[in-house]
């Protein structure tokens, strides 16, 4: 019948071979794959109170509470917080303990220059999450 006996001699080496080639295919798609960055988890922040009064020009702000929590209302703790005054001049740090609180006080603060109101600003930062900013964080207003 048939004396070619090639067949039966390259195909084992062909099916070697392209084994091989493949599994190094594997190899570059899944180190590519596993090389991408982390996409980081976002972060809020919430006050324990909307407003406080200053009934001086130059006054104290009363104590106040931040609360950190990712997207699933759990804590983040040993996140880093700061908090600025209305004028930006004044500000207070610190790190969240493991219910992702931080307690304050800002001393000092003053409003801007012809302003009866402004705002308590507050930016945190944790490794593996985006930094939160706020602006707007707690309102001041001068009664």
């Amino acid at each position: 019948m048939l004396s070619d006996e090639n067949a039966s001699v390259d195909l084992p080496i062909r099916i070697v071979v392209l084994t091989i080639i493949g599994m190094i295919g594997i190899y570059a798609i899944l180190s590519a794959v596993m090389s991408t960055p982390f996409v980081p988890d976002t972060m809020f922040a919430s006050p324990d109170r909307s407003s406080f009064n200053m009934t001086a020009n130059v006054c104290d702000s009363p104590d106040m509470t931040v609360r950190v929590f990712d997207n699933e209302g759990r804590p983040v703790g040993d996140a880093n917080v700061v908090v600025w005054g209305p004028s930006r001049k004044k500000a207070v740090g610190g790190v969240t303990d493991h219910n992702g609180e931080f307690h304050y006080r800002l001393l000092n603060i003053s409003l801007p220059q012809g302003k009866t109101e402004g705002y308590l600003s507050v930016k945190v930062m944790q490794e593996g999450y985006l930094d939160h900013n706020d602006d707007l964080f707690v309102k001041v207003r001068k009664v």
